[in-house]
């Protein structure tokens, strides 16, 4: 389908700018069987479905665990809930049955949306790394400066900052002209393959820049403050004193610490890397950034995590004990 592009007289003209009907989504590029790929991502995201589901549920209905930390996990199951659903179906409906055109409005509303609750699961990671690095480096101060009211606030912030980002990265997209070839060179409506298809017809300048400046918010300026605050988190560890309590601050650690190696990593080398990696690569990275995150969330950061699986097993034990009594009463 590389053959196709934009038909003057199949587009819409507003103000000269030439909107075609619909892109095609080109996926994978001569690999055999990749049927199979997609089935595994369909599995991915019923574990990541299930999994951020079950976490939100424990701590609605719990509420020793209304605390500000869960605040941000919460949040961030939701998220990753929001950022799967928004991908994974719509890819496995392209490309297992063969459905590859997308219309131009549904291009640009599943850019921003996909878009949205990515940035969001990097500003959920550094929220939580500001939660571990007031608790262990100021833990008499941890409550004064990390409430409800201040998580709220950061989430807030940290939603609002995300839409308008994204929002503003699609509105530079709406003013370009599509004259040319309509595929787009990835497995859903990617922000640096959509505007480059605009290049020969349209002033593209300020979208590559936002292909520089979001990436620098949304991933490289948030790593550089994880690993700002482990550095101060390691000085910290040096100055406990009880090794129960220092083995208990590497464990918490060591959880979000593997969170954010498997999100960061590999889209970091995606993005930095994106003038020499193969089509194929590039989707690859990207597809599991968006979808193996949300489902190793629920396993590594909470369920490790040893006041959530207190909570956990109360709750299931309450419930198998109201399943057992019914039957009783009934009788």
């Amino acid at each position: 389908m590389s053959y196709l592009t934009s038909d003057p007289n199949q587009t819409e003209n507003i103000d000269t700018i030439i909107r075609p009907p619909y892109f095609f989504i080109s996926g994978f590029i001569d690999i055999p069987h990749m049927e199979y790929y997609y089935i595994f991502l369909c599995f991915v995201y019923i574990i990541a479905l299930m999994g951020n589901t079950f976490v939100m549920m424990v701590i609605y209905m719990d509420s020793s665990l209304h605390s500000p930390k869960y605040i941000a996990v919460f949040n961030l199951a939701f998220t990753d809930v929001c950022g799967s659903t928004a991908m994974v179906p719509k890819v496995l409906d392209m490309f297992l049955f063969s459905r590859q055109l997308i219309s131009y409005n549904q291009c640009l509303t599943s850019l921003f949306f996909i878009f949205l609750f990515l940035t969001m699961q990097s500003f959920n990671l550094t929220i939580l790394s500001y939660d571990r690095l007031v608790a262990i480096c100021c833990p008499l101060r941890y409550h004064m400066m990390v409430t409800h009211r201040s998580m709220f606030q950061l989430t807030g912030a940290a939603w609002a900052f995300a839409v308008f980002m994204v929002l503003l990265a699609v509105c530079l997209i709406t003013r370009l002209s599509f004259c040319r070839s309509l595929v787009i060179n990835s497995y859903f409506c990617d922000h640096g393959p959509l505007f480059r298809l605009a290049a020969p017809c349209s002033d593209v300048v300020p979208n590559i820049v936002m292909s520089y400046l979001n990436p620098s918010i949304v991933l490289y300026f948030p790593m550089v403050f994880i690993i700002s605050s482990y550095i101060c988190i390691t000085h910290a560890l040096f100055t406990i004193t009880l090794p129960q309590d220092r083995v208990r601050a590497v464990k918490t650690c060591t959880s979000h610490l593997i969170l954010v190696a498997i999100f960061y990593l590999p889209i970091n080398f995606t993005y930095l890397l994106h003038p020499i990696i193969p089509t194929n690569a590039r989707i690859i990275n990207l597809s599991l950034t968006l979808v193996l995150p949300p489902m190793l969330n629920p396993i590594i950061y909470v369920l490790k995590t040893e006041e959530f699986k207190e909570s956990a097993k109360k709750l299931l034990s309450k419930r198998g004990f109201q399943r057992a009594v019914v039957p009783v009463q009934s009788t």
